[in-house]
């Protein structure tokens, strides 16, 4: 399964009424330096198929206006999903303590699992809960 796919799965897991991060999905996709390839894929893979509107950059700001067909379309779909916005100078805002996804670990060997990867470390496998 390549990174886009991953991708892909974890979006859709993000509940309606959460946000999450480019960093945070990048994560959970195993790669956690590829927070700028989440954007990409968003923008040029598959903003059609996945809840794009529900990731924010790591300080809470709307920064995926280009992937919607008008400017605030990310703004209205997070707000109809009960998701505060805020105006700041610096552009619209979410409050990620409020609204962020807190994934558990649950979530992250699930997502793994769903991958099609192997759950364990170098010193044995892990246990799932």
């Amino acid at each position: 399964m390549d990174f886009y796919q991953k991708m892909a799965l974890v979006c859709a897991r993000i509940p309606a009424g959460r946000v999450a991060t480019y960093g945070q999905i990048a994560l959970l996709c195993g790669k956690p330096r590829n927070a700028r390839q989440v954007g990409y894929g968003l923008r040029e893979e598959l903003a059609g198929d996945v809840p794009a509107h529900r990731v924010v950059n790591a300080k809470g700001f709307l920064s995926g206006a280009a992937y919607f067909d008008t400017a605030d379309l990310q703004k209205l779909l997070l707000e109809e999903e009960g998701v505060e916005v805020k105006r700041t100078p610096e552009g619209y805002r979410v409050d990620i303590r409020r609204f962020g996804w807190k994934n558990t670990l649950e979530d992250a060997l699930s997502l793994r699992e769903a991958f099609g990867e192997e759950i364990g470390r170098a010193d044995g496998p892990v246990e799932k809960p």
